[in-house]
């Protein structure tokens, strides 16, 4: 059976500011869930049409306004959130809330400046989460060029635990074997947790056959995983070099991290002024000023010899049609960033790579706190992955207190269908459970179901 909410928790009442690409996201995922949303935002046009697509509650005006938060209800409200285009405005707009109500405070904050203060400014303005879109963006895309041979790479109990998803190749090992021959053959800790074949999801059995073109969630411990992966045969040596066409802040984060991590980057963008900001920034880093659409000036840089190309423009199309050209002249690991979700069954169609959505990504992180604070009873939400277009979600509980699911073992456990327990974290050591593992109070524990909504590790029993 299949539940979307936990029809006895009432939802929280949230307050949204600003409905761009983030709040549109937030707004859609949180109504579904079950709270009861107003949203503040400047533009009338964009109020009127969430509040009627939605049937929320929406107020024209500025966010960060006492007189108009008191109209929307500040006073007796759970959570506000704060993902306006300027950072400065989310954090007055939270600090103004902390102030007049007894709410918690999220706030999108972006600039390079406020993200080396993040500790600071949380504590200081008493916010529950600071959250950088582009910062969690380039975070998922080095993960990715760390681990080339992936198509997506997330991960659970403070790195300790990766989720790894990639393509069944012809001829690989894994295509025409089932699961629990696979486990057989190779004496591993790891769980295939998520299959994706002609559209249809499913959360496998051991008697589940594996076939090319099938796309495979798995998870291991990070130690395991690279063995794993080797094993059927895919590379693990990270790439050497890359190239990022547009100098944003996505880039500016992302280059960081790659140089840190001993890889080679060149950034091609347009603007003369930003080149010279991001050549000061990001001294080891080979800064070009030109247009990285032109073909010539890709050719020249040495698209054809990279070993992975990252397009960051703030265009969607733009980044698309570069990913193609990439791929059709060079063997590079290609990473596309999505901004804008329309046309995702074109999307899917296409052969982007691996592809990034941020809005996402900080969607992601709000609703597992969101989920936390309206439950908080035996247990919280440590991280939460949507996966295969929303379809499944991969949630780590953390069970604080002994409940019906602690110290039995996991085959007497009534468990839903379409769900299974992927890994116990236990004081930093990765289980991947037999039937006669038990959960105990301390563990974190990571499910993997095409269930939504779960705020708690009891609703994973029937």
């Amino acid at each position: 059976m299949r539940r979307d909410i936990n029809p006895i928790k009432k939802g929280l009442r949230i307050i949204i500011v600003g409905c761009g690409k983030v709040g549109t996201t937030l707004i859609e995922q949180l109504v579904k869930e079950g709270h009861d949303i107003t949203i503040i935002d400047k533009n009338p046009q964009a109020v009127q049409t969430m509040s009627d697509l939605y049937d929320i509650m929406g107020l024209v005006g500025n966010g960060a306004s006492y007189s108009v938060q008191m109209e929307a209800g500040i006073e007796d409200t759970d959570l506000i959130i704060a993902v306006t285009d300027s950072d400065e405005l989310n954090l007055l707009c939270c600090t103004v809330a902390r102030r007049v109500g007894h709410c918690s405070a999220i706030a999108r904050v972006r600039t390079p400046d406020y993200s080396r203060e993040v500790g600071y400014l949380r504590e200081k303005l008493g916010l529950a989460m600071i959250i950088n879109p582009e910062l969690e963006a380039a975070k998922e895309v080095a993960r990715i060029l760390y681990l080339p041979t992936a198509l997506e790479v997330n991960t659970f109990a403070h790195g300790q635990a990766e989720l790894i998803k990639l393509i069944v190749p012809e001829n690989n090992i894994l295509d025409g074997i089932a699961i629990s021959e696979l486990s057989k053959t190779i004496p591993l800790n790891f769980l295939i947790c998520a299959i994706e074949r002609n559209g249809e999801v499913h959360i496998p059995s051991g008697n589940f056959v594996l076939l090319k073109g099938d796309l495979v969630s798995f998870v291991a411990s990070r130690k395991d995983t690279r063995e794993f992966l080797e094993k059927i045969g895919f590379k693990t040596n990270r790439v050497k070099n890359t190239m990022i066409i547009g100098g944003g802040k996505a880039a500016y984060y992302l280059a960081k991290q790659l140089i840190n991590m001993g890889i080679s980057v060149k950034i091609i963008e347009k603007d003369k002024e930003r080149c010279e900001e991001l050549s000061i920034s990001l001294p080891k880093a080979i800064i070009i000023n030109g247009d990285g659409t032109d073909e010539e000036l890709l050719h020249e840089e040495g698209l054809q010899y990279t070993e992975s190309f990252v397009p960051l423009t703030g265009i969607d199309e733009e980044n698309i049609l570069l990913t193609l050209h990439a791929k059709s002249i060079s063997k590079a690991k290609v990473i596309t960033k999505i901004n804008r979700i329309t046309f995702k069954d074109v999307i899917s169609k296409l052969d982007l790579g691996s592809v990034v959505y941020p809005r996402y990504i900080t969607s992601e992180a709000i609703i597992a706190y969101v989920r936390a604070k309206k439950n908080s009873m035996n247990s919280n939400i440590e991280t939460l992955y949507h996966m295969f277009d929303s379809r499944v979600e991969a949630i780590e509980f953390l069970v604080d207190k002994t409940s019906s699911i602690t110290d039995t073992p996991i085959m007497d456990l009534s468990l839903k269908d379409n769900l299974l327990i992927s890994f116990i974290n236990r004081n930093g050591s990765i289980i991947i459970p037999s039937g006669n593992d038990c959960i105990k109070t301390g563990d974190t524990v990571m499910i993997v179901t095409t269930h939504s909504g779960f705020n708690d590790i009891q609703d994973i029993l029937k």
